[in-house]
């Protein structure tokens, strides 16, 4: 019988092949690297580093980009906001001036309209041309546009307080020296009388109207 010795026959494949890899050495040991390999590895790194850097510097333009952006979308809104502000409060403002100088022309341009037609009827006052018989009408009709042109002032005077002031210098000039004359010192008596009957007739006429309408209403009842 044929006894041929065979050494794999004792031998475990499956365990052979989960031994550790430090059980033994490799069959086949690492190589040291060549200078020309570690040149390539050392060439390829700096482009790697270059391409980084430039990726980093193209990140920080972006972010200084982004950044200014930011800076003056802020700015944008806070302008826009305080100027929505300053404007809405400023036309409110002028608004009211406007609707306050526009009243106040009005009402000048009324009191200057009525200072202007006072002044207008007292220069049409002539006396040279009163004669005797028309002189107490005459008077009365002058002393009565006076009295309407002393209250229009008086009114303007109490509207706009800058015609006070200016008429202080005129008061003053036109106030009477004491020593002059008095003002009908170069009337005579019949002239006074005339002229006291001239202010006191239409007067005299309404109490006498009003107690002959007094005396029927009395008499009627």
């Amino acid at each position: 019988m044929s006894s041929d010795y065979d050494a794999t026959e004792f031998i475990d494949g499956d365990f052979e092949s989960q031994k550790s890899p430090y059980s033994s050495a490799p069959a086949h040991p690492l190589r040291a690297p060549t200078r020309e390999e570690v040149d390539a590895k050392v060439a390829d790194a700096q482009q790697k580093l270059a391409e980084l850097k430039r990726a980093q510097e193209e990140l920080e333009r972006e972010r200084s980009a982004l950044e200014e952006t930011r800076r003056r979308q802020m700015e944008f809104q806070t302008g826009r906001q305080e100027l929505v502000q300053s404007l809405t409060r400023g036309l409110g403002l002028l608004e009211e001036t406007e609707l306050a100088a526009r009243r106040d022309a009005e009402q000048a341009a009324k009191v200057l309209g009525g200072l202007r037609e006072a002044l207008t009827k007292i220069e049409a006052v002539h006396e040279e041309t009163w004669t005797q018989e028309s002189f107490a009408v005459e008077l009365t009709r002058a002393l009565t546009t006076l009295e309407n042109a002393r209250m229009e002032w008086n009114s303007a005077r109490l509207k706009f307080p800058v015609l006070s002031a200016s008429a202080q210098p005129e008061q003053t000039a036109a106030s009477p020296d004491p020593g002059s004359a008095p003002l009908f010192a170069s009337y005579t008596f019949s002239d006074l009388c005339r002229i006291g009957f001239a202010l006191t007739w239409p007067v005299a006429v309404m109490s006498f109207f009003a107690f002959v309408v007094l005396l029927v209403f009395l008499l009627r009842h």
